[in-house]
């Protein structure tokens, strides 16, 4: 967790590639703002971190880095939108509340219709895959950033 707050910090130092504005009222998309995407960044940097930290001569070689930063936009694609929600937590892992109730009623047999076909629901939403697309580019924007971090002001516990 401290991984989080250390990263979070330090990227929020520096700007990057902002999400273009789209017609959220004409299409009912709210892509990720900065702030989102630097956290869900952090988050799953973070997580890639804190997965290979057992081995202390590794905690700071170059190859952890590289594995750390290899496909972690496409752990974005296991996000879904909780629409519900209004806050940075909209990005987040697991059904939407409003899609859990939705199946629940398919379960039951109601027929349910809201213009979009049944196999699609847990499929990436346009902003899963904006989300992704910004993360990409916030990688590509800071990867300098984030290996000077990595090598030269990251803390580490044991």
């Amino acid at each position: 967790m401290f991984y989080v707050w250390s990263v979070l910090g330090f990227l929020h130092l520096v700007s990057f590639v902002r999400g273009d504005k789209f017609e959220e009222e004409k299409y009912g998309v709210k892509f990720a703002s900065e702030c989102e995407v630097c956290k869900v960044f952090t988050e799953e940097f973070s997580a890639k971190l804190e997965e290979s930290s057992k081995k202390h001569e590794y905690v700071k070689s170059e190859l952890r880095l590289i594995e750390t930063l290899e496909g972690i936009c496409d752990r974005v694609l296991q996000y879904n939108i909780h629409k519900e929600r209004s806050d940075s937590t909209r990005f987040a892992k697991g059904q939407s509340e409003t899609f859990r109730t939705l199946e629940g009623l398919v379960s039951k047999g109601v027929k349910v219709d809201i213009g979009i076909p049944h196999e699609l629901w847990d499929k990436p939403s346009a902003e899963i895959t904006q989300l992704k697309t910004q993360c990409e580019s916030l990688l590509e924007n800071h990867e300098e950033d984030i290996e000077d971090w990595y090598f030269n002001n990251q803390v580490i516990l044991f």
